[in-house]
């Protein structure tokens, strides 16, 4: 005669099992992170044109947009690497407080993000370093210490190495706004 298991017994067994599956081989390697050479992003975003206009020169470029907030939260994670005019722009609905900071847990490669406010002006650059910690309460926090509505992470560098600063206007799209 067949052995009876309690449905609410079978499927914490079955949970238990999948569970188990998932970090046993068909994840990540050891440290959590995708290797280098295959990133495969959990979360799809679109992207789009977009510019930063400085005093003397207009930068195109091109950015993946994060506008609902599990994009927001997963953001580059695991990325290891970005093209030389490519980027991620952050948006809000509203403003952000001056202490609400960003962390680069998971995140494999070096930043600079331009918080900006809802006019596009920018109104605090920041570098920002990868966090190795496995354990996202061990990541610095980077706080603009200002307002702001939105912000474009780029590679390490890119901001000086243009010119760009306080300021000058990042515009999502083509268009003069």
């Amino acid at each position: 005669m067949p052995m009876r298991i309690p449905l609410g017994r079978f499927r914490a067994g079955v949970a238990t099992m999948m569970l188990a599956l998932l970090a046993a081989g068909c994840g990540p390697g050891d440290d959590g992170l995708a290797s280098d050479d295959e990133y495969m992003p959990l979360i799809r975003f679109d992207n789009a044109p977009a510019r930063i206009i400085t005093a003397t020169d207009t930068i195109e470029i091109t950015v993946d947009i994060a506008e609902r907030d599990d994009q927001r939260s997963y953001g580059l994670m695991e990325r290891t690497e970005l093209g030389e005019t490519e980027g991620m722009i952050f948006l809000y609905p509203d403003e952000q407080p001056a202490d609400a900071g960003f962390w680069m847990y998971r995140t494999r490669i070096p930043l600079d993000i331009a918080f900006y406010h809802e006019d596009g002006r920018i109104v605090r650059i920041l570098t920002m370093e990868p966090c190795p910690d496995r354990d996202p309460r061990g990541c610095r926090s980077y706080p603009p210490g200002t307002p702001y509505f939105g912000a474009l992470e780029m590679n390490r560098g890119f901001f000086a190495a243009r010119g760009v600063s306080e300021g000058d206007r990042i515009v999502l799209g083509r268009d003069d706004g």
